[in-house]
């Protein structure tokens, strides 16, 4: 029951995402300085849509004889197609946040990550290109485009929660920033 509850509110979220992308505003950043990541995905979620759009017209003509079907996979295609712009859409209005007032770090994915790093927990911070990543214990690797450019070791661990509610100790974090120099730059000068 718990997952069914952890799946609704994911869904509440991405549509809040869209509603939010709409109104060109974004979640959580308040007075702290906003780094993006979806910069070099646009294109493909956008081609994404494409393909499911595609896939809704092929199969509203294939199934037209069958109006019952053609209703159910019509409205399972139509919500595939907005589930895909909202993820798009998680994406741009739920930026990495350096909030200096508030000492830490927030580093986000969609509406599946959303982790807090004080800022006194970091040792050290790089700019860091990988394109492959091997899961181990105390990483967590937050990627987009199968990469990630900025990497951040921890003094003591922080606490990751999964998408589906896991609890796991992390002490190194690697994530994608498309402005990944200033966001370590930023980061140097709020550590001093």
């Amino acid at each position: 029951m718990r997952v069914g509850w952890l799946l609704v509110r994911h869904e509440v979220r991405l549509l809040a995402s869209l509603a939010l992308w709409v109104a060109r505003r974004t979640h959580g950043t308040g007075d702290g300085r906003a780094f993006g990541y979806a910069g070099g995905q646009g294109v493909m979620m956008a081609g994404f849509a494409f393909v499911c759009l595609v896939e809704t017209v092929a199969l509203s003509v294939l199934l037209r004889d069958w109006p019952a079907v053609h209703a159910v996979v019509l409205f399972l295609d139509v919500y595939t197609i907005v589930f895909v712009v909202a993820l798009h859409a998680s994406s741009v209005v739920r930026p990495h946040v350096l909030d200096v007032g508030r000492g830490s770090l927030r580093i986000r994915r969609y509406v599946h990550v959303d982790l807090c790093v004080p800022l006194e927990r970091i040792a050290s911070v790089r700019r860091e290109l990988r394109m492959t990543h091997e899961r181990a214990d105390g990483e967590l690797d937050v990627e987009v485009g199968s990469q990630t450019t900025v990497t951040i070791e921890l003094t003591e661990p922080v606490i990751h929660s999964t998408f589906l509610g896991r609890r796991r100790e992390v002490r190194v974090v690697r994530f994608h920033a498309d402005d990944a120099d200033g966001l370590v730059r930023a980061l140097g000068q709020a550590r001093l």
